[in-house]
Protein backbone atom coordinates (compact mmCIF):
# COMPACT_ATOMS: atom_id res chain seq x y z
CA UNK A 1 0.00 0.00 0.00
CA UNK A 2 1.21 3.28 -0.95
CA UNK A 3 1.68 6.28 1.20
CA UNK A 4 0.31 9.59 0.35
CA UNK A 5 1.18 13.29 0.97
CA UNK A 6 -1.43 15.63 1.90
CA UNK A 7 -1.62 19.33 2.63
CA UNK A 8 -4.26 21.17 4.38
CA UNK A 9 -5.12 24.69 2.79
CA UNK A 10 -6.48 25.55 6.81
CA UNK A 11 -3.99 25.06 9.17
CA UNK A 12 -1.11 24.57 6.50
CA UNK A 13 0.50 21.14 7.59
CA UNK A 14 1.85 18.70 4.88
CA UNK A 15 1.28 14.96 6.36
CA UNK A 16 1.29 11.61 4.87
CA UNK A 17 -1.48 8.98 4.80
CA UNK A 18 -0.43 5.12 4.26
CA UNK A 19 -3.89 4.24 2.67
CA UNK A 20 -4.60 1.73 0.37
CA UNK A 21 -4.67 2.57 -3.37
CA UNK A 22 -8.32 2.01 -3.64
CA UNK A 23 -9.42 3.66 -0.92
CA UNK A 24 -10.94 7.54 -1.14
CA UNK A 25 -8.79 10.62 -1.26
CA UNK A 26 -9.07 12.31 2.03
CA UNK A 27 -11.29 15.94 1.82
CA UNK A 28 -11.03 16.68 5.25
CA UNK A 29 -7.76 17.56 7.72
CA UNK A 30 -7.58 14.73 10.19
CA UNK A 31 -6.52 17.16 12.75
CA UNK A 32 -9.19 17.60 15.05
CA UNK A 33 -9.33 21.13 15.94
CA UNK A 34 -8.73 22.25 12.11
CA UNK A 35 -11.53 20.10 9.98
CA UNK A 36 -10.06 22.22 7.22
CA UNK A 37 -10.46 20.86 3.64
CA UNK A 38 -7.42 18.73 2.34
CA UNK A 39 -5.22 18.26 -0.77
CA UNK A 40 -3.26 15.72 -2.23
CA UNK A 41 0.22 16.29 -2.98
CA UNK A 42 1.81 14.70 -6.24
CA UNK A 43 4.22 12.45 -5.34
CA UNK A 44 7.79 11.62 -7.25
CA UNK A 45 7.22 7.54 -5.99
CA UNK A 46 10.48 5.72 -5.03
CA UNK A 47 13.29 3.90 -7.17
CA UNK A 48 12.42 -0.02 -7.44
CA UNK A 49 15.64 -2.27 -7.01
CA UNK A 50 13.71 -5.85 -8.08
CA UNK A 51 16.18 -8.84 -6.15
CA UNK A 52 16.56 -12.46 -6.38
CA UNK A 53 15.77 -14.81 -9.79
CA UNK A 54 13.87 -13.08 -12.24
CA UNK A 55 14.12 -9.53 -14.34
CA UNK A 56 16.62 -7.12 -13.92
CA UNK A 57 18.97 -9.94 -11.38
CA UNK A 58 22.43 -8.49 -12.78
CA UNK A 59 21.42 -5.28 -13.26
CA UNK A 60 23.35 -4.02 -10.30
CA UNK A 61 26.67 -5.52 -10.21
CA UNK A 62 29.91 -4.88 -9.75
CA UNK A 63 32.00 -4.53 -13.07
CA UNK A 64 34.31 -7.44 -11.55
CA UNK A 65 31.50 -9.80 -11.06
CA UNK A 66 30.29 -9.30 -14.62
CA UNK A 67 33.75 -9.67 -16.23
CA UNK A 68 34.09 -12.89 -14.53
CA UNK A 69 30.82 -14.46 -15.26
CA UNK A 70 31.86 -13.58 -18.53
CA UNK A 71 35.16 -15.37 -18.90
CA UNK A 72 33.18 -18.42 -16.81
CA UNK A 73 30.21 -18.62 -19.32
CA UNK A 74 32.77 -18.32 -22.05
CA UNK A 75 35.37 -21.12 -20.62
CA UNK A 76 31.92 -23.23 -20.11
CA UNK A 77 30.79 -23.34 -23.55
CA UNK A 78 34.60 -24.41 -24.86
CA UNK A 79 34.04 -27.30 -22.98
CA UNK A 80 30.59 -28.01 -23.45
CA UNK A 81 31.67 -27.74 -27.26
CA UNK A 82 34.10 -30.18 -26.66
CA UNK A 83 31.81 -32.74 -25.13
CA UNK A 84 29.17 -32.75 -27.24
CA UNK A 85 31.76 -33.42 -30.23
CA UNK A 86 33.15 -36.27 -28.41
CA UNK A 87 28.89 -37.83 -27.31
CA UNK A 88 28.72 -37.20 -31.31
CA UNK A 89 31.95 -39.59 -32.37
CA UNK A 90 31.16 -42.40 -29.48
CA UNK A 91 27.40 -42.58 -30.57
CA UNK A 92 28.54 -43.03 -34.45
CA UNK A 93 30.40 -45.48 -33.41
CA UNK A 94 27.77 -47.54 -31.39
CA UNK A 95 25.15 -47.74 -34.29
CA UNK A 96 25.68 -50.38 -35.83
CA UNK A 97 22.87 -52.08 -38.18
CA UNK A 98 21.57 -55.92 -36.77
CA UNK A 99 22.54 -58.25 -39.09
CA UNK A 100 19.59 -59.92 -41.22
CA UNK A 101 19.02 -63.62 -40.58
CA UNK A 102 18.51 -65.82 -43.72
Amino acid sequence: MPTYDYHCATCEKTFEVFQSMKARKLSKCPDPDCDGKVERLLGTGAGIIFKGSGFYETDYRSDSYKAAAKADKAGSSKSDSKKSDSKKSSSKKSKSKPKAKS
